[in-house]
Order: C-alpha cells, then sequence, then structure tokens
C-alpha cells in the first residue's frame, strides 16, 4: 500500500470575495486566502503568501482557486475544472503581437496544469479586469477575473495548482443580476469539492 494521497501538501483555498464563500469555509474554520478582485489583486496577494511560507521554510501548498465565472459555452449552474489559462484582456496587437501574448516574456501564451478535478468538465479560462457582459475577443468557453493571474504565479514558483469555477451567468446584458442570485448554490458547490479534494 502506499501512502500517496498523505504525503500530499495542504491545499490552500484562494477566492477573490468573501461573498463567494457564502461563511461556509469560515464556520468550518477552514482559512480562505480572499485576494480581491482582478488579476493585480490576485498575483500581489498569492505571491506575498507563497513568499512568506518559503521564507518560513513550509513546503509549498497546492494552490486551490474557487470562483464564479460566467460562460457562453457551459450552461448556468455547472461547475467546471480549468487547467488552462489565458489573459483575454492582454492587447499589444498595435505592435504585432498577437492578441492574449504578453510581449517579452518567455513563458507561452496560454497557461496549462494537470488536471486537479478531472472529473469536471474542462473549460479553457480567460482572464481579464473586467465583469463581461458579451463576447470576449478572445477564445475562451470560462470568464473571470483573477486565475489567470493565480495561475502565473504558480507557474513561475513551481507550485501546484488547481482550479473550479460555478458558472453563474452567460457573460450577457443580465449577467450582474444572475451572478447575485446564483452565490448561494455556487458555495455550496465548492464545498463539497473541497471536500472531494481532501478525501481523494
Amino acid at each position: 500500500m502506499t501512502d500517496a494521497p498523505a504525503s500530499l501538501p495542504p491545499p490552500l483555498v484562494v477566492m477573490a470575495l468573501p461573498i463567494e464563500s457564502q461563511g461556509l469555509f469560515e464556520r468550518e474554520h477552514v482559512p480562505v486566502l480572499f485576494t480581491g478582485l482582478g488579476k493585480v489583486n490576485a498575483a500581489m496577494t498569492l505571491a506575498g503568501v507563497l513568499a512568506q511560507a518559503r521564507a518560513a521554510g513550509h513546503p509549498p501548498p497546492r494552490v486551490v482557486n474557487f470562483g464564479t465565472a460566467g460562460s457562453r459555452h457551459f450552461k448556468t449552474g455547472t461547475m467546471v475544472g480549468c487547467h488552462r489559462f489565458v489573459q483575454r484582456d492582454m492587447d499589444v496587437s498595435a505592435l504585432g503581437f498577437p492578441l492574449g501574448h504578453t510581449p517579452f516574456e518567455h513563458l507561452p501564451a496560454q497557461l496549462e496544469f494537470p488536471p486537479m478535478f478531472p472529473r469536471l468538465p474542462a473549460g479553457l479560462c480567460g482572464s481579464g479586469d473586467s465583469f463581461e457582459t458579451g463576447a470576449a475577443r478572445l477564445h475562451c468557453e470560462v470568464i473571470d477575473m483573477e486565475a489567470y493571474a493565480l495561475a502565473k504565479v504558480c507557474r513561475v514558483q513551481g507550485v501546484a495548482f488547481g482550479c473550479a469555477k460555478y458558472i453563474t451567468d452567460g457573460a450577457d446584458h443580465a449577467a450582474a443580476n444572475d451572478w447575485q442570485s446564483n452565490l448561494p448554490r455556487a458555495a455550496e458547490q465548492f464545498w463539497e469539492l473541497y471536500q472531494q479534494l481532501l478525501a481523494a
């Protein structure tokens, strides 16, 4: 017999906002790293926590991002496992670079990780600093505001990264109202998925 599950590093749950947890994780005394909205806040907050762990001599955690997202590909109410990420609002096309490519860096435009939630339907996640209510210019199946930044920090630092997004809206004119009304169900499914992750 092996002790593989016990040897896995503990998960660090990362969400953008406390409203996405709806108090479920807090009531069970599970620490959650809330980053705030957007790619800058996400990258800055996660990088700081990982640096603190490294300075203290702790092994890096598995970073697990739970969050809400829009989609014109998946139905509202679907939980999607994301392991591929693009930056949908990186646009240096005026200098001849393809949409989504960050010039003058060695990383690929699309970041990819081993799937942490292989039983979930998989979707390409496009992150950008806008609450999208229309079709994204760069192809993606899931639209959020933080996952690419979190994935990039983990890629640079060699940390395991998993991501699950609950589709709360269709990234359309009704997105804001749909997002609000679907938050409670999203939090319930995040909690269920977290428990499954611990039991795996």
